[in-house]
């Protein structure tokens, strides 16, 4: 329970008290602020407590929003400030500095919820303050002055704000235009029956894999039905994120599920329209694997760029202030958007060509255009890094080592390169890297199945790996590390399970990279929340990227091709197993930080 403390007796025909309780919280009046800091004290220390004027005038989501939103330890509004447990001392401490004489600052300002505030300031604490907008927070010094603000109150429909702001500011054309109009409504719906986010979350994952089921009848019912299935699907997904907008209903493990049960349900879409096509006879499981290849890929470089520049300095570019330009010219907006194939775009499209094509059709053009979205966004960020002026911080490389799934291998090899690395022009990460991942797909594609080139292809590929992360990845193209990385990993596996041509071993293959993949979304994701990398126990245990791509080439030398599918299917099995435990038990127990996610990039 949450324990408002209000300062004074409130107006008459207040509804502070009420609008208070409505959120949750248990209100107890204050006479002064002596009393304020004694109720304070009586809180327990791991509850979230506010203190609001009791002469506050607003909007009830003004208040919400001031006091509700999980993510921050201290927020405040004007007339009302709260702490979490993690901002609880600081308060404490404003609050004690309040009560002693002269309060620590000369400051004018009557209010003690905003008295506090600046004493927080003062002290150089982070105080979230939330953008209100139309909306109403004040507390009025005279009658005049209160009338005028509740006036402004109800000139302000606090609903429409509040259903407005649950929509993402920036989203997909599909998304902003065919969806948005009426989830939010099916959002509020959810909140008013006391739904969760993570419930809706869970909902878009059942109905995705149900149309995923309905792919594999390979019938053309089974077609069509998937298709609006997975429309369905994607609404749903929309309604989750608005809904945590809606009702501040913020978490890490939120954020996580919302993240990862999008690949999921995109992936497992990919396996049932493979086998929908292999009951009419038709194999397209390479194509399965390359398009979930190709999307991963996306998303890597959209994570190690992202990650990259998160807090780099001096950061300026003419090519991103060029894009800026164009983003203030409305139809170019929507076609930048468009171009990219958010997943509004992507999903729609694969919906209606199930419905009404083929699963060979559908994944000839889903790759087409993910090809093009994945040229048209890594070129520009190419010249942005390039014609950008930034120093890179240490935070910034660590997750880039961190995404980069270096193993024992590749870690052992980087110390003995560590000197020589250090002399090597700043280019020298993502051209080794690059030049490891050619050699690697080069030799594995060499005629035959079987044989000791793949396995050359691999040691090189395990010695360049090692040098391109031998020291820090700080330079202007050093994201690229990774995706080199990615790319190189599931090519070998799609390109062995590919010549081994036996029933099975192309849906084995699907099975390691998807197993491998949610271990580097999860990695992703764990940064994202600002909870650390896995733990380095996890990636030794299964190898890192150049000890599975080792291990995957040995196999395929040693091995019959029948036994090779057998292999893969044991090893991605393996994988997922500890990946999904060690997941799910970080996720579930972390206690990290209410944070919210905004999905994948437009």
């Amino acid at each position: 329970m949450s324990t408002a403390i209000l300062t004074g007796q409130p107006v008459p025909g207040s509804s502070i008290e009420g609008d208070l309780r409505s959120l949750g919280y248990d209100v107890r009046v204050a006479a002064d602020t002596a009393d304020a800091e004694t109720l304070l004290a009586q809180v327990p220390g791991d509850q979230r407590v506010a203190v609001v004027d009791a002469g506050f005038v607003g909007h009830l989501h003004a208040l919400r929003l001031g006091l509700t939103d999980p993510r921050f330890p201290l927020a405040a509004i004007p007339g009302a400030v709260t702490a979490q447990s993690a901002g609880r001392q600081a308060l404490t401490r404003a609050m004690a500095r309040e009560n002693s004489a002269g309060g620590g600052t000369a400051v004018a300002v009557d209010s003690l919820a905003d008295r506090i505030v600046t004493a927080l300031d003062h002290d150089g604490t982070d105080v979230h303050r939330p953008e209100l907008g139309s909306l109403v927070a004040a507390v009025p010094a005279d009658p005049q002055a209160r009338n005028e603000a509740r006036q402004a109150v109800s000139a302000v429909d606090d609903e429409a704000v509040r259903l407005k702001s649950a929509v993402k500011s920036r989203d997909g054309f599909f998304t902003t235009f065919c969806v948005s109009p009426y989830s939010r409504y099916i959002a509020r719906w959810c909140a008013r029956r006391g739904l969760t986010p993570n419930q809706v979350t869970t909902a878009s994952l059942i109905t995705a894999l149900i149309a995923a089921g309905c792919a594999a009848t390979g019938t053309r019912g089974g077609f069509v039905a998937a298709g609006v299935l997975l429309i369905a699907s994607f609404v749903l997904d929309c309604t989750d994120g608005q809904l945590a907008r809606y009702s501040l209903q913020y978490s890490t493990l939120g954020a996580w599920l919302d993240a990862t049960f999008d690949r999921a349900k995109e992936y497992a879409y990919y396996a049932g329209l493979a086998l929908g096509a292999a009951r009419g006879g038709d194999d397209v499981w390479a194509l399965a694997l390359g398009a979930m290849i190709l999307q991963t890929c996306r998303h890597v470089v959209d994570f190690s760029f992202n990650e990259a520049n998160h807090d780099a300095t001096a950061n300026t570019s003419p090519t991103a202030a060029l894009s800026d330009k164009l983003d203030s010219v409305g139809w170019t907006v929507w076609v930048r958007r468009m171009i990219v194939l958010p997943i509004g775009e992507r999903w729609a499209m694969i919906a209606v060509l199930t419905a009404v094509t083929t699963p060979r059709i559908t994944f000839y053009v889903l790759l087409v255009g993910c090809a093009f979205a994945a040229t048209y966004t890594t070129a520009g960020r190419v010249l942005r890094s390039l014609t950008r002026k930034a120093r890179r911080t240490d935070r910034a490389a660590q997750a880039l080592a961190d995404l980069a799934d270096s193993g024992p291998l590749a870690q052992g090899l980087a110390g003995v390169f560590k000197n020589a690395a250090g002399r090597l022009p700043g280019i020298a990460a993502p051209a080794v890297a690059l030049l490891g991942g050619l050699v690697l797909l080069g030799l594995a594609a060499q005629p035959g199945f079987g044989g000791p080139w793949a396995v050359v292809g691999a040691v090189v590929y395990a010695v360049t790996s090692a040098l391109a992360v031998a020291r820090p990845l700080k330079g202007a193209l050093d994201w690229l590390v990774p995706p080199f990385f990615r790319a190189a990993e599931y090519g070998v596996v799609l390109l062995l399970a590919a010549k081994a041509e036996v029933n099975g071993a192309l849906p084995a293959a699907f099975g390691l990279v998807a197993a491998v993949a949610y271990h580097h979304y999860d990695t992703v994701y764990r940064i994202r929340g600002n909870a650390g990398a896995p733990p380095a126990w996890l990636v030794r245990a299964i190898g890192g990227h150049e000890g599975r791509t080792l291990l995957v080439t040995v196999l395929a030398a040693v091995l019959s091709a029948s036994q090779f599918s057998v292999a893969l299917t044991v090893l991605a099995v393996a994988v997922a197993s500890v990946v999904l435990v060690e997941s799910i038990r970080f996720w579930v127990s972390s206690g990290a930080p209410a944070v919210h996610d905004e999905g994948e990039p437009a």
